[in-house]
């Protein structure tokens, strides 16, 4: 195991002061060198400078001499234009570049490019003001002609004529002097060059020299060192490969040391883990959100400011599940329960140590005994619930929800590849699971509805993928499984409990319905005023008993949702609901109620804001009119407001903003009736994802009825249900 070593300075204040001085070394080499180029580079640029004056001196005389035999031509014409050009461009050059030479200063060549002049010796000085005495005899003389050069007005053959003499007598003292300074340079440069170039090979020789020296007595110096680690190193590893747990350190960058303990490579399930990254071992085996939260919590085990004990209670890593990855499937996942200590140096953290032990079987204990805890609270609720509700009741909730997992498996049975195929294997699932959660929460079967809300969560997920694929459905058969589980369950202990009462387990058996091809836009009246609503289907059920469980399933969802709601009914204790439509009609009373609950009455402070009673008010009606029979559900809420739908319409993207605006009211009512679609902003256990009203859809269409929406913006909403009662 890699340890945090007690570093002694003045073990390696040698080796340290050594490498300093041959960096050194190196360093001033390289610095002497720089020097030496940019010397050379100054003396070449002294050279160049020379010859562009000789150059640019004998441009000037042949331009005179130009001048001279073209004078009388016009002034004006190009020839005469750029010779003036030329000999003007030239005088300033020489005149500026003879300066620079002399001074050592900067000069600019055609380019842009800045040179500083080196200074020159007396020798060089000695032509360079030869040169320049010469020049400033031609000068003046040039710059005289100039002046009027151009100008007809003013005659110049006499200037003319001096410059062209004065210049044959000076343009041969300046080539020579030029000549010769050049020389100068030329020969002071190759000296430079060549001491140069010794000053180079002593010292690469000196450098070469110390290093031979330095690998000499320092390797036999670290040859020492590395016996004393080895020693070292073997203590550690009987150790680390004596011990029981997991044992390793790391560092800031996450990395594991190159030592631990030999159990690591059991309890973690890996043979390579020396030298690799902690994230990486981990990556895959958990969560993605708690390695980022180991990540951050080792990032403050090494922040100094956060003390240890309060870092230590955040560990996430405290008897977390390592799924297994290996090829050999009959390994189980195992927990395991991860340590982390800081190692300091002096007052410094150094690394990190880790302790791993694997405490599966601790933690399959206690599993155990938290599903035997909670199978126990499971039964007692059931038996509050069999104790406290009509037998009749129970039995029918437990004859419906086989039914709906019978007809749950029966759709996931049915073969589907199109995209289309699925996405309504999907919606018939999710209709029947909404309502199974529907009835379990109404008999305040918390049990049943964690489940039936879990699978909930996981179609609206398969609902928002887009994608499907039949193995997308897959992971119902276990809730399916769960929830049979517990029908069974509750029916056993009723019929215990109520030996002369028949369950529904043995000798219940429930006839899947069949949907009938009639689409429910075939039932759908839309006017304009909307005076007359919208048609659904639906069927019913009356009872005191019937009447007393809608009431306490309201009041309980209006509890949950903050609000205070009156059940009222007149008829639904005196008219007979038909044998064959108590399901349906039972069904969709608890879909209508949970509506105007969650979606129609108000909280109390919006209501008395709005001069109502605090408490809501929902009518709960029945009527058989000899061939059908009908389900009012009517509450004083809010009422529809379907600028809501329009604009959650176009947030979802199921419409662009013009084509929503377009939509009339029958429009947007179909859409609230959709699949997946709600107004309410978050899910919780009673509305938000937009089943409910399509389990009404989908119920009237299977009974062949009517369904009729009336609603005042502010006032109310009423749900007529029209069912055929043949």
């Amino acid at each position: 195991m890699a340890t945090v070593p007690n570093v002694d300075n003045k073990r390696y204040q040698g080796l340290i002061i050594s490498i300093a001085l041959f960096l050194s070394l190196i360093g001033a080499l390289l610095a002497f060198t720089f020097y030496t180029s940019n010397l050379l580079e100054r003396n070449t640029a002294l050279i160049d400078q020379t010859n562009q004056v000789a150059n640019s001196a004998q441009a000037v005389i042949k331009d005179l001499f130009d001048l001279d035999s073209s004078y009388g031509e016009d002034t004006k014409s190009p020839h005469i234009q750029r010779a003036l050009s030329r000999l003007e461009q030239n005088t300033t050059l020489i005149t500026n570049s003879i300066a620079a030479i002399e001074q050592g200063g900067t000069i600019t060549d055609e380019e842009g490019n800045s040179y500083d002049l080196p200074k020159i010796d007396s020798n060089a000085q000695t032509n360079i003001a030869a040169a320049n005495e010469q020049w400033k005899a031609l000068e003046p003389k040039i710059q005289a002609y100039l002046k009027d050069a151009d100008n007809v007005m003013v005659p110049s053959a006499d200037e003319l004529t001096q410059a062209v003499e004065q210049a044959k007598t000076s343009s041969l003292f300046i080539n020579d002097s030029l000549d010769s300074l050049t020389k100068d340079v030329f020969n002071s440069a190759e000296r430079q060059a060549t001491t140069i170039r010794l000053i180079q090979v002593l010292g690469v020789a000196a450098i070469f020299t110390y290093f031979l020296i330095f690998v000499f007595f320092f390797v036999r110096r670290l040859r020492e060192t590395d016996a004393e680690a080895l020693a070292a190193r073997q203590e550690t590893q009987e150790i680390m490969e004596t011990v029981n747990t997991g044992l390793f350190l790391l560092d800031k960058d996450l990395n594991i040391g190159q030592q631990h303990s030999r159990a690591l490579n059991n309890i973690i399930g890996s043979d390579r883990l020396a030298g690799e990254n902690f994230t990486n071992v981990l990556r895959g085996r958990i969560s993605d959100k708690d390695l980022k939260t180991t990540q951050q919590f080792i990032e403050q085990l090494y922040n100094p400011r956060v003390k240890e004990k309060l870092v230590d209670s955040l560990n996430p890593l405290n008897k977390v599940m390592l799924h297994n990855l290996s090829e050999d499937k009959s390994l189980d996942n195992r927990f395991l329960d991860f340590k982390f200590s800081r190692v300091y140096d002096n007052k410094d953290i150094a690394r990190i140590l880790v302790n791993v032990n694997d405490v599966s079987d601790a933690v399959y204990l206690e599993q155990r005994l938290e599903k035997e805890r909670s199978q126990n609270d499971m039964q007692i609720e059931m038996l509050t619930t069999i104790l406290n509700v009509n037998p009749k009741i129970i039995n029918e909730f437990i004859g419906n929800t086989q039914a709906h997992i019978e007809k749950m498996n029966n759709i996931l049975k049915n073969p589907g590849s199109s995209q289309y195929e699925l996405e309504g294997k999907l919606k018939a699932i999710y209709r029947e699971m909404h309502s199974l959660k529907g009835e379990a929460s109404a008999l305040k079967l918390h049990s049943f509805t964690k489940i039936a809300s879990d699978a909930e969560d996981k179609l609206h997920a398969l609902q928002n993928q887009g994608q499907l694929s039949g193995n997308d459905f897959l992971p119902l058969a276990v809730h399916l499984d769960d929830l049979l589980s517990l029908s069974n369950t509750i029916a056993t202990l009723g019929e215990r409990i109520n030996r002369s009462a028949p369950t529904a387990a043995k000798s219940s058996t429930v006839q899947a319905p069949v949907v009938t091809q009639n689409p429910v836009a075939d039932h759908v009246a839309s006017n304009a005023d909307f005076d007359g609503g919208l048609d659904i289907d639906l069927d019913n059920e009356t009872d005191d008993d019937l009447l007393s469980f809608y009431n306490e399933f309201t009041k309980e969802i209006a509890a949950r949702q903050g609000k205070r709601v009156q059940l009222k009914s007149t008829t639904l204790t005196q008219t007979s609901i038909p044998a064959h439509l108590a399901k349906p009609i039972k069904e969709i009373s608890i879909q209508l109620l949970r509506n105007a609950v969650v979606h129609g009455i108000e909280s109390p402070s919006v209501r008395h804001a709005t001069g109502k009673p605090d408490v809501g008010t929902i009518d709960l009606e029945v009527q058989d009119n000899g061939s059908n029979f009908m389900l009012v559900v009517q509450d004083d809420g809010q009422g529809i407001n379907y600028d809501s739908i329009r604009n959650k319409l176009i947030q979802e993207g199921r419409f662009g903003t013009e084509e929503a605006n377009q939509l009339s009211k029958g429009d947007l009512l179909k859409q609230l009736f959709s699949s997946g679609f709600s107004t309410k902003e978050h899910a919780d256990e009673d509305g938000g994802r937009g089943v409910g009203l399509d389990i009404i859809k989908a119920k009237v269409k299977e009974y062949d009825g009517k369904l009729n929406v009336n609603s005042e913006l502010g006032q109310m909403t009423r749900f007529v249900i029209t069912l055929p009662k043949a």
